[in-house]
């Protein structure tokens, strides 16, 4: 009786896969325009700005965001922190960062083409290029805010 209850189930679980394989078949072949629209936002391209390209969302939208930043020859960020942690990837040339509250250029530490930092929420820095330009991806999760923290030497604020 286990054998007949077997071969039923089988025949039954055939049956069923001999049903449904057109259908899946026909689905894979042709997608729908909700499937078409997931597709179309695996791939993507720089928003085009001044200084670089917003790649997807934004910094101050929720959820993930990517851009692109291009530094000209000597552009660099005053000291600050973000309110939330922050990736970012050298992706062309030599880029420059320091830590802390006081801008010193001489104390800057160069990250090459390829490098990755990593800035943790709150982490005080700042950055940028010296004799070349530099593109830097910078990946994380919005909104986020940078909040601005430089002082001189004798610990008065820098005005802005």
């Amino acid at each position: 009786m286990k054998n007949v209850r077997r071969f039923a189930w089988s025949i039954g679980f055939v049956s069923l896969l001999v049903v449904l394989t057109p259908v899946g078949v026909g689905r894979a072949q042709q997608d729908s325009p909700e499937a078409l629209v997931h597709k179309a936002k695996l791939r993507l391209q720089p928003e085009e700005t001044t200084d670089g390209g917003r790649v997807f969302s934004s910094a101050s939208a929720p959820g993930m965001y990517v851009t692109r930043i291009r530094f000209e020859a000597g552009r660099h960020t005053r000291p600050h922190y973000h309110t939330e942690d922050r990736w970012v990837t050298v992706l062309e040339g030599t880029w420059w960062t320091g830590e802390g509250d006081v801008f010193d250029a001489d104390r800057m530490i160069p990250i090459r083409e390829g490098g990755l930092m990593y800035h943790p929420a709150g982490f005080r820095h700042y950055d940028g290029a010296k004799d070349e330009d530099v593109v830097v991806q910078i990946m994380g999760i919005g909104p986020v805010e940078t909040i601005r923290t430089e002082i001189d030497a004798s610990g008065i604020p820098v005005p802005r």
